[in-house]
């Protein structure tokens, strides 16, 4: 036996560790002798991505979960991968052409991919390499990619599997548009900013007015005077008493001067600006709904590229969005149709990848039948067969799939999964690849050794922010193409934000970069302070001293295997014999330990991993440091060195979950012990 140096010290220690690990070959569950297999899916991150605190958090779940499982002699896959990611890949790759004065209109499509080809391989492996750095054992034979040639030939099978069946169509409907991406994107793909805008009041003159009522216009509120070219019609609740004898008639559109009429929809919010709404079919989700079931006629008035069409009138036609709202302003006022403007604020939908702010107009778009596949999904949470945890989280997902529309699948980009009909240019969303995930990656739709052995998986672990975007998709795509529940349970954890409780983002400047924390205080002491600080579902507060502190208990951990190991003398047979000659202070720390291993093991068993580790960190910093350990000092009897040697085993176990490396190398160190490796050790 070699004495431990001094000090710990991850910068030599991490690699070497994870070299091993590899080595050995225990990532990859054909090595592992269990019966039982136990599977998890990495949610697969961007190929443009890079880690961000989000990912080693739930990286580091999933490592927890996988080790212990992996020591309970279960044949553990966590198999990894990355996602094509569309839109975001196709903005980074025409970003870098742009540098060089290149579009990929200039390239055309097929070099254009070529190109996107060359990016993936330069930088698509960034993120798998950074998750080796925080110690994830995942098993890298297996890894996949939403567009390896096997991926792509599931993805085309799943949607002639829904063509065929009908539920597939094409169909002109108003939809959310990128002018900048030029595709179109579904609700969830939206985000929010807030926009400190103007809320214009417009007066609409009614054709022919009721007697005894002044005034002879109705005055409509709204932030986007420019649409106002596309009207069809006016509308107000039916419980409005202010407009009752208005329902019915008809209103002069000015600047198109075409007669529009007032109707009533119990949708129109009272209480917004004066009660009564302008409606643009073309140009709004909401009004394309009204004008559907009031049957409105449609005038598309903005194009894809965000300016003006013929149908705006020959005075707007060709111009920016933004210039025609202020050419209609200057028209409306030389009218005296302006009663007033305000200062507004309100959020804006913009786009998830670009940021440019979306614009609803009609396209032409493939949509899949939702309503099937929401009764699928909803029912297996329902049932039981599938379980969140927390629990509070099934009601996002219900109340998504009791409201959910038909889902707009087609892209109008270049990179990704080809439509597979003749003639189509579109590509797939990215989600209706990525809701293949957990059993494409094991080979479906072939029957393969890996799908029966590993499907269905048993955990799935991401954010709250994908549960409708993804969660969902997978659960009705894994019971409608496998006929199986695509996993059991569903972890949602905690969000983690600055400590002023901010979103963390790069752009913003507020994230924070786990490989700095790595490099800074190591992978073992980042794990501890991501999971010190994940106490349920609750979001993170992010502070540093969890790891600092992680830091110093794995100098406490080190500091007492030291101490254990210099004890040894010369005692090769560790079989703890519990004999009548161990004293009461032995006798109440074994007790103790076995409380705190049956303890951890329930709170990992229920996903509330924080827990655990405070549980794990209390015993051995207080129990066997502070107490047994001092008692022992005075102590020089076999009983007291075995007590101890058995102490240090049982911990390096527990422990190894949460620090992987450290408890490895001091594993390494020991002078008797049942398994090469410590990862592979009896739980």
């Amino acid at each position: 036996m070699q004495e431990l140096p001094s000090a710990y010290d991850p910068k030599k220690t991490e690699e070497k560790i994870y070299e091993m690990w590899e080595k050995s070959g225990y990532f990859n569950p054909d090595n592992l002798s269990g019966t039982k297999s136990y599977t998890i899916v990495v949610p697969p991150p961007n190929v443009t991505g890079s880690l961000h605190m989000g990912h080693a958090l739930n990286a580091t779940i999933q490592d927890i979960l996988i080790r212990k499982k992996r020591m309970e002699g279960y044949k553990t896959l966590w198999l990894p991968g990355t996602d094509h990611a569309g839109i975001a890949t196709q903005n980074v790759v025409e970003k870098e052409l742009k540098k060089q004065g290149i579009s990929r209109h200039d390239l055309g499509r097929e070099k254009f991919l070529e190109k996107v080809w060359e990016w993936k391989e330069k930088y698509g492996n960034i993120i798998l390499n950074q998750f080796k750095k925080l110690g994830s054992s995942m098993d890298w034979s297996r890894t996949r990619f939403t567009m390896d040639e096997d991926y792509q030939k599931a993805v085309s099978e799943a949607f002639l599997h829904y063509h065929k069946k009908g539920w597939l169509y094409k169909a002109e409907r108003v939809i959310n548009w990128c002018v900048r991406c030029q595709t179109s994107l579904s609700d969830l793909e939206l985000e929010y900013k807030e926009e400190k805008s103007k809320l214009w009041y417009l007066k609409y003159p009614i054709v022919a007015p009721t007697q005894g009522r002044s005034g002879d216009f109705v005055t409509v509120a709204t932030t986007r005077p420019e649409t106002m070219l596309g009207d069809s019609a006016v509308a107000v609740n039916p419980k409005d008493k202010r407009y009752k004898d208005l329902i019915n008639k008809k209103v002069l559109l000015p600047i198109m001067n075409r007669e529009i009429p007032i109707i009533a929809d119990e949708e129109i919010d009272m209480e917004f600006g004066t009660g009564a709404v302008k409606v643009t079919p073309a140009h709004d989700l909401l009004d394309a709904r009204i004008g559907e079931k009031h049957n409105l006629p449609i005038y598309k008035v903005i194009g894809p590229l965000g300016k003006m069409t013929d149908e705006a009138g020959a005075n707007f036609k060709g111009i920016k969005m933004i210039e025609a709202r202020e050419k209609v302003i200057e028209e409306l006022k030389k009218q005296n149709l302006i009663e007033k403007e305000e200062d507004y604020t309100h959020n804006v939908a913009v786009c998830y990848r670009c940021g440019t702010v979306i614009e609803p107009m009609p396209s032409l778009q493939w949509f899949l039948k939702m309503t099937e596949l929401a009764k699928l999904a909803t029912q297996a949470v329902k049932d039981g067969k599938i379980n969140f945890h927390p629990k509070n989280w099934e009601k996002v997902y219900f109340d998504w799939l009791e409201n959910i529309r038909d889902w707009n699948v087609s892209r109008q980009i270049w990179w990704g999964h080809k439509i597979p009909l003749e003639g189509e240019t579109d590509v797939l969303d990215t989600w209706f690849s990525s809701a293949l995930w957990p059993f494409a990656t094991l080979g479906w739709p072939n029957k393969t050794k890996d799908l029966k052995e590993f499907y269905p998986t048993q955990v799935l672990s991401t954010a709250r922010d994908i549960i409708n975007l993804w969660v969902s998709r997978m659960v009705f795509s894994g019971l409608e193409f496998t006929k199986e529940i695509p996993f059991s349970d569903v972890i949602i954890h905690g969000t983690i934000l600055t400590k002023d409780g901010r979103r963390m983002s790069k752009s913003l400047g507020t994230g924070i970069d786990p490989m700095i924390l790595i490099e800074k205080y190591g992978a073992d002491a980042t794990r501890f302070g991501l999971i010190w600080q994940a106490m349920g579902s609750q979001d993170i507060h992010w502070d540093e001293n969890a790891v600092m502190a992680g830091k110093k208990f794995a100098n406490k951990v080190w500091n007492i295997s030291r101490f254990i190991l210099s004890k040894q003398n010369g005692i090769t047979n560790y079989q703890l014999l519990i004999s009548n000659n161990l004293l009461k202070e032995d006798k109440e720390i074994l007790e103790k330990l076995a409380e705190t291993k049956k303890s951890v093991t329930k709170q990992i068993n229920q996903y509330e991993f924080g827990q655990a580790l405070h549980i794990l960190y209390e015993f051995i910093w207080h129990e066997v440091a502070d107490k047994y350990i001092e008692a022992s000092k005075k102590r020089s009897d076999e009983d007291a060195q075995k007590v101890l040697y058995h102490l240090l085993i049982e911990i390096l176990k527990m422990l190894h979950p949460f620090m992987p490396h450290l408890t490895e190398e001091i594993y390494q160190n020991l002078p008797s012990k049942n398994k090469d490796l410590l990862m592979i050790e009896d739980w």
